[in-house]
């Protein structure tokens, strides 16, 4: 009998001692689980975003978006377009935050109540100059050339990227868009596609941002004509939180972001002029 009360007392402790460590690692378990879904340091892990970025915003806005990701966890997907482009997008409910390429699309989207007005932030500026061809075949030294008789030029479409509307009126503030009109050979839906027409030689010149000058596919193969300030239509790109957003906090977060300060560097990287705070 005395064998017998020792082996259940035996038998006892020995349950005792796993049920506890049982619990012990169960605590642990939790206690790590709550470690991973509550990182600090990676506050959006998990979640998505999608951003509408004007096209000639493509080069800075990859490095700003990879350095959010690997500092935020977030996952950002972005559609690069013509800024009536990406309106669409905006209008059709399928974009959190909102980069167009001058602020004229901004304020469409503020009347229309797409976008929240207090998270307007203005980015950079956009300062438009002429490209022509390495060598300057046309001889284009200033944007009167436009209009001389035998010039073949490519300019944004004026209902298509920001370029093409600013390029519209800086021709027509100066007397000369019917000559440019009737000189020019192809509208672009996109900034990116006069690059490729300047650089692989098929038009005389093209207005384009100042900042593509210092793209890897412009090296070597165009220069860049200064528009002076009182002929020029320099824009401000802003950012802005749609009101659609599922994600208000990472669009947010986003928005602040690219406006901030952390991101003044890569957009001097690419030639662009930071806005003051």
């Amino acid at each position: 009998m005395k064998k017998v009360c020792t082996f259940v007392l035996i038998l006892v402790l020995v349950l005792a001692a796993l049920v506890s460590g049982c619990s012990e690692k169960n605590s642990a378990d939790t206690s790590a689980e709550g470690a991973i879904t509550e990182n600090p340091d990676m506050p959006f892990e998990g979640k998505s975003l999608t951003v509408c970025s004007g096209a000639g915003l493509i080069k800075p806005m990859n490095e700003l978006v990879r350095n959010f990701e690997n500092e935020t966890g977030a996952d950002i997907q972005v559609r690069y377009g013509g800024s009536a482009e990406i309106f669409g997008i905006l209008a059709a409910q399928e974009c959190d935050v909102f980069i167009p390429g001058a602020y004229y699309y901004t304020e469409q989207a503020m009347g229309k109540h797409y976008v929240l007005n207090e998270s307007v932030r203005n980015v950079t500026l956009h300062v438009p100059v002429i490209a022509v061809p390495y060598g300057n075949p046309g001889n284009i030294g200033k944007l009167e050339d436009f209009a001389n008789p035998g010039v073949e030029l490519a300019l944004g479409d004026p209902s298509g990227p920001a370029i093409g509307k600013v390029s519209e009126k800086i021709c027509s503030q100066e007397g000369i868009l019917p000559e440019v009109e009737n000189n020019t050979i192809v509208r672009t839906t996109t900034v990116n596609q006069l690059l490729i027409y300047v650089v692989t030689g098929e038009v005389d010149a093209t207005i384009i941002w100042e900042d593509m000058g210092s793209w890897g596919e412009a090296n070597g193969k165009l220069e860049l004509v200064p528009i002076p300030e009182e002929q020029n239509a320099i824009k401000t790109i802003p950012t802005a939180v749609s009101v659609y957003t599922n994600e208000p906090d990472l669009a947010e977060a986003f928005n602040n972001y690219i406006a901030g300060e952390k991101a003044e560097g890569t957009w001097e990287k690419w030639g662009f002029e930071p806005c003051s705070p």
